[in-house]
């Protein structure tokens, strides 16, 4: 496998996919289209970071869904795990289950990440704003989580205000 944390996917359209949701309906591409869209890819469900950035956004998902704008999380972990996830934790918005990290590496949201000094590849935590007309229009790149949700509102409100 290789790194793809490098492509750029602003101005790009978002990869097309075909994927299930933790309610287990499958959700694609082109479901989105017409909808200012937040997908946020987070590396695993259940564990400290992934958790506050989860909390977060859910906190702030009145002021997402205020402005138009829905909010998915996005992970390789199975829809088992996205329904404990969800439970455990309260999320507010659905969770789409990429088991073989296809959706992930198309977004450049896939490469080499460490964890007490050994390296392997993962999920990156990337988020990506998408305009109604299926294209990104705004990147983040291996962000922290604390205070991640507030940024991708602040930043979505501003675009949306200047379409």
């Amino acid at each position: 496998m290789t790194a793809s944390s490098e492509v750029s996917m602003v101005g790009q359209p978002l990869p097309d996919f075909d994927l299930m949701l933790d309610s287990g309906s499958q959700l694609s591409g082109t479901d989105l289209h017409g909808h200012w869209t937040v997908i946020y890819v987070y590396p695993k469900d259940n564990t400290p970071g992934c958790t506050i950035e989860a909390h977060e956004f859910t906190e702030l998902l009145p002021k997402f869904t205020g402005i138009g704008v829905d909010v998915y999380g996005l992970s390789q972990d199975s829809v088992k795990s996205h329904v404990k996830f969800v439970d455990d934790c309260e999320i507010g918005f659905p969770l789409i289950s990429d088991p073989t990290h296809a959706l992930i590496e198309a977004l450049g949201a896939w490469g080499e990440r460490s964890m007490y000094g050994k390296t392997y590849m993962g999920a990156l935590r990337n988020t990506y704003l998408v305009n109604p007309d299926g294209k990104v229009v705004h990147e983040w790149r291996s962000v922290s989580a604390k205070g991640h949700a507030q940024e991708v509102l602040d930043q979505a409100s501003a675009s949306i205000t200047a379409s």
